[in-house]
């Protein structure tokens, strides 16, 4: 459902340090750790305001915008012509250029070669479970695929007390270290005649 936009800087998960800011901005500076978002907060809509939502009018997930927000241009060229922007962040690039609203400084003593997880996978999966399907404590959850993002939703189902963790993926080499981040169940839908929900 999305136009092509090519070329382009893609990728949406890294970490960084600022080098520069632009006029008025104030919440990071130079030297600063940071983690790219390319779901962006303006701190001031109705969405970022409120704890049920983070689609930020202003910065919510956009595949089709290539370039800055303010003048919609791009800030990315080669041999004159444009390279258009990914998500707002494009961080298979050595330097990028961002929104302020599109970065989460960190603490400086975080190792920036681990924490890049931390700005999608992590913050995806514990997020979802944490903040939107709030399992109870002593009940179940069922978690279909065990990568990053599962993991990270096994974890937030930890963190709230879930009884039950139930790990479902394909690949039975991931159940071991899934019961790290608190599963307590494994389900392979290949050992099974019928669907996985039966």
């Amino acid at each position: 459902g999305q136009n092509p936009l090519f070329p382009r800087i893609l990728g949406h998960e890294a970490e960084g340090v600022v080098e520069s800011v632009g006029k008025g901005v104030i919440d990071v500076q130079p030297g600063d750790h940071v983690l790219p978002i390319f779901t962006g907060e303006c701190k001031e809509c109705p969405h970022c305001l409120s704890e049920a939502s983070n689609m930020c009018d202003l910065l919510r997930i956009n595949t089709e915008r290539g370039g800055m927000l303010h003048d919609g241009h791009t800030r990315f060229s080669k041999d004159g012509k444009p390279i258009y922007h990914f998500l707002g962040t494009s961080t298979f690039s050595k330097y990028t250029v961002v929104h302020v609203g599109q970065v989460a400084k960190i603490n400086p003593e975080a190792p920036l070669d681990k924490v890049c997880v931390l700005s999608c996978e992590m913050s995806t999966g514990f997020g979802a479970t944490v903040n939107v399907a709030k399992p109870k404590k002593g009940g179940s959850v069922a978690i279909f695929g065990l990568g990053a993002v599962g993991l990270a939703a096994a974890e937030g189902a930890r963190v709230c007390e879930a009884s039950r963790i139930i790990g479902i993926d394909l690949n039975p080499n991931r159940f071991e270290e899934a019961k790290k981040f608190g599963c307590t169940e494994f389900v392979n839908p290949k050992d099974h005649n019928k669907p996985v929900q039966e």
